[in-house]
């Protein structure tokens, strides 16, 4: 029998409805959701929140080595002040030591200018060393052209007791500088070491005037105060005698300033200024005897190595 083929028509396409507005897609053509933000890093190693981090915590690392290396080095150059703090006194004290011996030697030459400025070191480290056997630290000696020389200290010592003792130091060191140059003066027949030494004791006799800022003053602070008043008034009448002189104008009116102040603080009665100026009978006869005593001996010095020039005038007159 014999196959006919009968074609078959051809399949119509079925027709697709668009999809509403609204309505949801197939299976096959869901839009996917956009993924949420990943930290994961797309070229390999941490996280991108963990390299940040990372970040902030390296550069907070470096400023906190950095301070500490700021704070290193300068620790490092306070270290190298405080060594070189003696050094710098030294120098304070040697610099202004030649400016004085500079400004006498325009009066009374070098020699005799730099043999006034070593008295004058000799008396002050008496007040130094008195300081340290009170426990109280003081500066180097600074001298101050024709006014002599100076150190600083924030105490004088607890009580009026410990403040003569501190005054009286420098006159007694002093004096016996002064002695010692004298006795080499004889010895050697030099005039100049004898002028030297008569004024080592004017200046120390001077210095004994009590009243404030004056070492016989701080003496006075132990016997009576009241003596301050009489040191004052004779300031002032050396004054008159030398009106010509700036030098004890200017002590005159540093000394009236202190002795107010001196005085104003004694006045408050508190217990702070009844417990300073409380000194035992027995310490007031003692400073007392070392007091006048000292005045004596240094009068006898001045006698003893007063001189005159070929002029006829006392070598040792101001």
């Amino acid at each position: 029998m014999e196959n006919i083929d009968v074609p078959l028509p051809a399949a119509s396409p079925v027709p697709v409805a668009p999809v509403a507005s609204g309505a949801y897609p197939s299976k096959a053509t869901a839009i996917q959701p956009t993924p949420a933000p990943s930290n994961e890093n797309p070229f390999g190693g941490p996280p991108r929140r963990t390299t940040a981090v990372h970040n902030v915590r390296k550069r907070i690392g470096s400023a906190l080595a950095a301070l500490v290396a700021v704070v290193a080095k300068f620790g490092v150059a306070i270290k190298a002040l405080l060594v070189a703090l003696p050094n710098l006194k030294l120098l304070v004290t040697a610099g202004t030591a030649l400016v004085s011996v500079a400004a006498y030697s325009l009066f009374f030459g070098w020699e005799f200018a730099a043999g006034f400025v070593v008295l004058l070191f000799v008396h002050e480290m008496g007040h130094v060393i008195a300081l340290r056997r009170e426990g109280i630290k003081a500066s180097a000696p600074m001298f101050i052209p024709f006014m002599g020389a100076a150190i600083f200290t924030r105490s004088l010592g607890d009580n009026a007791l410990a403040e003569a003792r501190v005054g009286l130091a420098g006159p007694i060191l002093g004096s016996i500088g002064a002695a010692a140059v004298a006795v080499v003066g004889e010895l050697t027949g030099s005039d100049l070491l004898i002028a030297l030494a008569y004024f080592g004791f004017f200046i120390n006799l001077f210095n004994l005037l009590p009243v404030v800022p004056l070492d016989g003053g701080r003496a006075a602070a132990a016997m009576s105060p009241w003596m301050w008043f009489a040191g004052l008034g004779v300031l002032v009448a050396l004054v008159f005698l030398e009106p010509g002189n700036p030098i004890l104008l200017i002590i005159v009116l540093f000394a009236a300033f202190q002795t107010y102040h001196r005085w104003q603080q004694r006045k408050s009665r508190t217990l702070e200024q009844a417990a300073y100026y409380r000194v035992a009978p027995r310490y007031r006869l003692l400073v007392f005897a070392v007091y006048v005593g000292l005045i004596a001996l240094l009068v006898f010095g001045m006698s003893e190595t007063h001189i005159l020039t070929s002029g006829g005038h006392s070598f040792g007159s101001i």
